[in-house]
């Protein structure tokens, strides 16, 4: 037994020895790779804005809103192929479908570090667009599908904070390569960047296909025993978590009617996005200041991601070992809503505004919260979950496609006037927003609508008279569905024999 781990929630103390084994498998086969992967997507796409800062502007013709035009036909390919993703990795082996999706997207990345032209970039934009957008979207689907509620805050921190890792090194491998690999090969130091970027990325495809495993309930892992496959299914069950239906034609009647999708729509996507000016804004106006070299601005930039990876993991765990996600996501809203009322008014010292855009860096961290909360809130329907989370991930896609072209133009830099009327505005809204899915949660617990649904869909999994002959009118009220479809299963409880898992699961 570790105390440590024990002292900070990692391994609750009611875990067995043998689900604290499994813990960590789970967390080094799917963990590592997920992380490792989108750590590497967020190193490749985000590379082209610190490219920009470092002389692709010059060498390629950038001027105007062309850096704009560049991210959004980037967003525009990724936001088609969102909702499609999800459909695919319920249907296609996450260790087959994610790693070629990655290959893939490295070669493209590759080709950018050889464009000789604004279109020939457009071109090799569009396609890392299409190629990376499993990368996120399937990986977090992936995650939710393997913890528990108390586990969930905690781990989707850890795969978040792969986002501001990717941009942060992003910054210190531009400053490398400007440093020692300029002119190296006749290519200039940015070029070299992208080059570096495909080195680090084909690796990480060939760790997936060996090592990461599908859903719990379709794994054939060799790394994962008989026993432990099997326990890993049950726990999340008795955790109410439902098992995987597969596709049915009612999917999508199921997804637009779940108020998880809609609510979560416009607050995920509002946690997203109102922290931006500590991103690409803030590294604008670094780089207006004839005062600051190269090298510092890129380094300087990285601090903000380094405050988000501390607020990420500090959230996490306090929500986790609360039980609770609206208090953090609430303490997050007030922050940014201030933060961003002072980039608005904009005439404050260079002292101010070096604190509000370090500040919302702070801000990044919740968005691991409210995935989380969103995950736990669909635990009766996996496959809507999954659709969900890509309908969830287009609000930011189309915002980050968007927005740019209206409120955030590279020629308005760095005032940004229009950017900041926007992110005032909508963290407003965000405010405002946060008491909803309480609102719905205790409105469906009175009803018993997702112990209903569970039920339901057990019983398309195993049978509707194995499922139901346990359940009493008077349980679904009661909500504590066990891993056989019957009743009365403690939280917590995951001690169970393989032929109790064969018998009732």
């Amino acid at each position: 037994m570790n105390p440590i781990a024990e002292w900070i929630g990692w391994f609750p103390k009611e875990y067995s020895r043998e689900e604290r084994v499994l813990l960590n498998k789970i967390d080094l086969l799917i963990l590592f790779f997920a992380c490792a992967s989108t750590w590497a997507n967020n190193l490749d796409t985000g590379a082209i804005y610190n490219a920009f800062e470092a002389g692709m502007e010059d060498d390629l013709n950038l001027y105007g809103n062309r850096l704009t035009y560049l991210t959004s036909v980037y967003w525009a390919a990724t936001t088609v192929f969102q909702v499609p993703c999800n459909i695919i990795v319920t249907m296609v082996p996450a260790h087959y479908y994610i790693p070629i999706c990655e290959l893939a997207w490295g070669m493209f990345t590759l080709g950018t570090a050889f464009v000789k032209s604004y279109e020939q970039l457009m071109v090799m934009r569009f396609f890392v667009g299409v190629t990376a957008t499993p990368c996120w979207i399937a990986n977090v689907h992936i995650i939710n599908c393997w913890y528990r509620k108390n586990e969930l805050g905690k781990r989707n921190a850890i795969y978040y904070n792969t986002y501001p890792l990717g941009s942060m090194i992003a910054g210190y491998l531009t400053s490398a390569c400007l440093t020692n690999l300029d002119g190296t090969g006749g290519l200039e130091g940015w070029r070299w960047l992208f080059i570096i970027c495909t080195i680090i990325t084909v690796p990480i495809a060939a760790v997936g296909y060996f090592f990461y495993p599908n859903v719990p309930t379709n794994c054939h892992s060799r790394w994962l025993t008989e026993r432990e496959k099997e326990l890993a299914q049950v726990r999340l069950l008795k955790e109410g978590f439902a098992p995987s239906r597969h596709i049915t034609k009612d999917i999508v009647w199921r997804t637009c009617r779940a108020w998880q999708t809609w609510v979560f729509f416009c607050l995920a996507g509002l946690f997203w996005l109102t922290p931006y000016p500590s991103t690409t804004p803030f590294l604008l106006w670094l780089g207006d200041d004839p005062s600051n070299s190269d090298t510092f601005v890129q380094n300087m930039s990285t601090v903000t991601y380094a405050i988000s990876i501390v607020s990420a993991m500090v959230f996490a765990f306090y929500s986790d070992w609360r039980g609770s996600r609206w208090d953090v996501m609430l303490f997050s809203g007030i922050i940014v809503l201030m933060c961003n009322i002072m980039l608005l008014v904009w005439d404050i010292s260079k002292g101010a505004k070096y604190f509000a855009f370090l500040l919302l860096g702070l801000t990044q961290g919740p968005i691991n919260v409210v995935i989380a909360w969103f995950a736990e809130s669909l635990a009766h329907d996996l496959e809507v979950r999954s659709v969900s989370f890509g309908v969830i991930n287009v609000s930011y896609c189309l915002a980050q496609l968007i927005l740019p072209l209206c409120a955030w133009q590279t020629k308005d830099a760095p005032r940004f006037k229009a950017g900041y009327i926007w992110v005032t505005c909508a963290s407003v809204v965000e405010l405002v927003l946060i008491p909803l899915p309480m609102f719905f949660e205790r409105r469906d617990k009175k009803r018993g609508i997702n112990q209903i649904e569970m039920v339901a869909g057990m019983a398309e999994v195993s049978g509707f008279d194995e499922v139901t002959k346990h359940v009493h009118d008077g349980d679904l009220e009661s909500g504590s569905i066990s891993s056989n479809g019957g009743m009365g299963m403690k939280k917590g409880d995951t001690n169970v024999g393989v032929q109790e898992v064969d018998e009732k699961a």
